[in-house]
């Protein structure tokens, strides 16, 4: 049974109840989480606040960037118990989980060097002043982490608060919890302070809505969907709590004539079927000039009838999606798409070792996608790639700008001056020329515009969204 974290100490929840722990492959259960409340909330409020005050504001920024260094060699260490906590607790296949495994030592590896290197600046002005700025932590930040990327997305936020001096409650998903108790662990054996880093587990509209509603919580950060994200909006506006929102995305791919398809193929094909299309970067629209769109649809559909769909213990191209309700609305977005007569291209195959239990879905390549159909409007969080056909680049970026998201989009072309007229054009908040997502992309700042959510994660970014700028002006004479 997986307890609570709080001040370096497993905890059981005080409302005496737990949930079931799911293995995404065949749909059984193999442990159990806290079920927890908001008194699980204001204890590890409580913890955090308290380490804040009496160590970790009186640590030197060498001292914490030290800390996460030693972090992320323990992690390394732990780099295969990690993998398998997350390819069982999400159904991710073995590379998958440990390539998130290795991105979680990259992001504390990177925020390590970068904790004692946030500066403020002096600032010219009127004769007989001295003026200058300094950055100060929040204090104690909230997480609100996301099923999905468990690891990669507690690295991205809890790493850069930690760097910038805040320390952190954190909330993971229901769905996802058993990697962040293991790094919170280890947090503690390398050294962390008692409070720095706390996880409560529990539903959302529990344990979620009371660290959101909590007073002595400074800063939110939350990944997760734009109905959730209004949400935490509206709760923490309440009491003027900043907040960091990645609210998804529905990310074009655009190919224009002259791309390297033989370079980009393999990459559309990755962009949708990583992590089963469970991302909020997937590059779930892929937009193609007339004159390569059946040539494009053919390559991509022979590739799409090439992949294999099986148990995360199998390594094949796609796992299980993470749950049964997530693979419902993935069926219902398929069906809607036969109702409206949009027609498949191709689909991959699940393999007959596959648990009929587990939560299926065959990586999915439709043609003709109407731009207002929700198939281009939506996410699917699904292996469903919708394309589309554009005369001009006119009609590409109109097209491309035409959903409520702006997270990612990619850019296929050789014509340098169209890869900067686009990428100006474009709204998004991360643009890849003649690639999708650069490798991950630890220093990348990351974030979006529009309905896919403000603030920026990831690189240096981060630690000034994690920080509130001061500014002190002396009198001398």
């Amino acid at each position: 049974m997986q307890l609570h974290y709080i001040a370096n100490e497993s905890v059981p929840s005080s409302s005496g109840r737990t949930l079931p722990v799911l293995d995404p492959s065949d749909g059984q259960a193999f442990d159990e989480l806290q079920r927890g409340n908001a008194a699980d909330i204001d204890a590890a409020v409580r913890a955090a606040r308290d380490c804040f005050e009496t160590v970790w504001q009186k640590q030197s920024a060498a001292e914490r960037g030290r800390l996460l260094y030693k972090l992320s060699q323990k992690i390394a260490e732990h780099t295969d118990e990690l993998a398998l906590l997350e390819q069982r607790d999400c159904g991710k296949p073995v590379k998958q989980a440990r390539a998130d495994a290795l991105a979680l030592v990259r992001y504390f590896e990177f925020y390590a060097g970068a904790s004692d290197k946030l500066h403020g600046e002096t600032i010219p002005y009127q004769d007989g002043y001295s003026v200058f700025t300094w950055r100060e932590p929040h204090g104690v930040t909230g997480h609100i982490i996301p099923w999905n990327y468990p690891m990669q997305i507690f690295g991205r936020s809890v790493g850069g608060a930690l760097a910038a001096g805040n320390v952190c409650v954190v909330k993971p998903s229901e769905d996802a919890c058993l990697s962040l108790i293991r790094v919170a662990q280890l947090a503690a054996e390398v050294g962390f302070p008692p409070g720095a880093i706390n996880i409560v587990t529990g539903f959302g509209h529990e344990v979620g809505d009371a660290l959101a509603r909590h007073p002595g919580i400074d800063h939110i950060s939350f990944t997760g969907s734009p109905k959730v994200g209004t949400l935490i909006q509206q709760v923490a506006a309440e009491r003027h709590c900043p907040v960091t929102l990645e609210l998804g995305g529905k990310s074009p791919q655009i190919i224009f004539a002259d791309a390297d398809l033989g370079a980009a193929i393999p990459v559309l094909i990755n962009a949708i079927v990583q992590n089963a299309g469970q991302t909020c970067s997937a590059g779930s629209r892929v937009l193609v000039e007339r004159e390569i769109y059946e040539l494009l649809l053919e390559r991509l559909g022979q590739a799409f009838e090439a992949l294999r769909v099986g148990p995360a213990a199998m390594d094949l191209d796609v796992g299980p999606l993470i749950r049964q309700t997530q693979q419902q609305r993935v069926w219902d977005f398929l069906s809607d798409a036969q109702h409206a007569g949009i027609p498949m291209v191709a689909q991959g195959v699940v393999v007959d070792e596959a648990p009929q239990t587990g939560f299926y879905q065959a990586p999915t390549l439709l043609r003709d996608v109407p731009v207002t159909h929700r198939l281009a409007q939506e996410e699917v969080f699904g292996p469903v790639l919708a394309a589309m056909s554009f005369r001009d680049e006119d009609e590409a970026v109109a097209q491309a700008n035409a959903t409520q998201f702006g997270l990612v989009a990619g850019i296929w072309t050789k014509d340098g001056a169209r890869q900067f007229r686009m990428a100006r054009q474009v709204k998004s908040g991360q643009v890849f020329v003649n690639n999708y997502g650069a490798g991950g992309g630890v220093e990348l700042p990351f974030g979006g515009v529009k309905s896919s959510g403000y603030g920026r994660e990831k690189g240096f970014e981060a630690l000034y969204g994690f920080t509130t700028l001061k500014t002190v002006a002396v009198r001398h004479g």
